[in-house]
């Protein structure tokens, strides 16, 4: 009986294998983060806050919303300066008890939910109008595009029936953006980096990106970046913080 030709072995592309492992720590980092909520919701139920924290906290809040509005009327003052780029990352890098609620408002309204997550978003003046008053609480700059790509590939996750799931697939892709021409991850990276005509249906689908807190790059400042701090505009600097949080 003749030999028998052994078969080629299936060739899996390395960024296929780098998704898979992506996967399997964000379903791990995921559990993780689900058990931590249920044990800090259990301890919370015990604390009782002293009349002092609970004065220390309302003015805080207070605080915040006088400076809020104080950069607002700066912005209206200095007028409102536009950024040279058209597409921005925006991460979200503070805030807790110290937010007036007015505050924790707009954050919301940009999807910045949590501490270290982040958004693209498409520069326009209601933008930089919220970004100016939110500012001590995100950092901002032009994402370039391995960061565009970086981002989506490794940490992309999209909305579907109200459920977080990972981009593992163009079939997912195309169920919910088909009908606008994007039909794979590739389609989404280039609609993001071009800020093209479907950009905002693109940004609605995927949900906010959920970054690694990076060692020693954020330091709780609230001044501005160019300050020394922590928020603010970091022009193309973002990069370089995107690379240490994906």
């Amino acid at each position: 009986m003749a030999d028998e030709v052994p078969q080629p072995l299936n060739y899996i592309p390395e960024v296929i294998l780098k998704k898979r492992k992506n996967n399997e720590e964000w379903a791990i980092r995921r559990k993780l983060q689900l058990e931590q909520k249920v044990r800090k919701l259990k301890s919370d139920s015990f604390v009782i806050k002293k009349p002092e924290q609970f004065i220390r906290e309302y003015r805080d809040k207070e605080m915040d919303l006088v400076q809020m509005k104080q950069r607002g009327k700066r912005r209206i003052k200095q007028g409102l300066i536009m950024p040279d780029s058209k597409l921005l990352f925006v991460i979200r890098v503070g805030g807790k008890s110290d937010m007036h609620p007015r505050t924790r408002k707009l954050l919301y309204s940009l999807r910045l939910r949590k501490i270290f997550s982040g958004v693209f978003v498409k520069a326009n003046a209601r933008i930089m109008e919220i970004l100016q008053k939110v500012e001590p609480y995100v950092t901002y700059g032009y994402p370039n595009l391995k960061s565009v790509k970086d981002l989506i590939y490794k940490k992309g996750t999209g909305k579907i029936e109200q459920e977080r799931v990972p981009l593992t697939s163009n079939d997912i892709v195309e169920q919910k953006l088909g009908q606008h021409g994007i039909i794979c991850l590739e389609d989404v990276v280039s609609e993001i980096a071009n800020v093209g005509p479907h950009f905002k249906e693109v940004t609605s689908f995927l949900c906010p990106f959920a970054l690694t807190k990076p060692e020693k790059a954020l330091q709780g400042k609230k001044r501005r970046y160019k300050d020394g701090g922590d928020s603010g505009n970091r022009e193309d600097h973002i990069n370089e913080l995107i690379s240490k949080m994906n």
